[in-house]
């Protein structure tokens, strides 16, 4: 919500939607309740025990809020717009420039989340840092222990294990927004 000459202006769930579903790439766009974003401690082990990016990047475990930390966010957010993408979409990319367009429409609070790890430099600066990209590097939902496969489910989306190579994977963004 903004305050415009005529009172508070409110960026309603139509608009969200419809701005998502323009992106080269998305699928689907639906509004959620943070309520019904699903965090768990378990999504951190399962990123620094089975993901060889662990440690490699700044979005990423261990440089990322832990699940108790991103809920104690989402608990700030009343919606979100869960976005779904297709495999070849810039999920990234995508995620940070619909969070700059929703703060310049008024929300102030939106934050993007993306999807995997961060590909805006070949070699990340960890540990040292700084992130080179900042106004673009957003973290992965799972990064920030957010159970990716629940929230999508609780949405009526599809999101299944990929079980081989041939299959085509779903990939997911999250913009919290007010």
């Amino acid at each position: 919500m903004i305050m415009g000459t005529k009172g508070p202006v409110r960026i309603n769930n139509r608009q969200l939607v419809e701005l998502a579903s323009k992106q080269p790439g998305v699928i689907e766009a639906r509004i959620i309740r943070t309520e019904d974003v699903v965090t768990g401690a378990w999504v951190e082990w399962k990123c620094r025990f089975g993901c060889d990016g662990y440690g490699q990047c700044l979005v990423c475990p261990p440089y990322t809020p832990r699940p108790e930390q991103t809920r104690k966010v989402l608990d700030d957010y009343r919606r979100a717009l869960l976005i779904h993408f297709s495999p070849k979409a810039q999920v990234k990319a995508i995620v940070a420039e619909l969070e700059r367009t929703v703060f310049l429409m008024g929300a102030w609070k939106a934050f993007g989340l993306g999807a995997g790890p961060c590909y805006f430099c070949s070699k990340c600066p960890v540990p040292d840092g700084p992130c080179r990209h900042p106004e673009r590097a957003r973290p992965s939902m799972e990064a920030c222990g957010i159970d990716v496969y629940s929230t999508v489910h609780r949405a009526g989306l599809p999101l299944e294990v990929v079980r081989s190579t041939s299959q085509c994977p779903n990939y997911y963004g999250l913009l919290l927004v007010d």
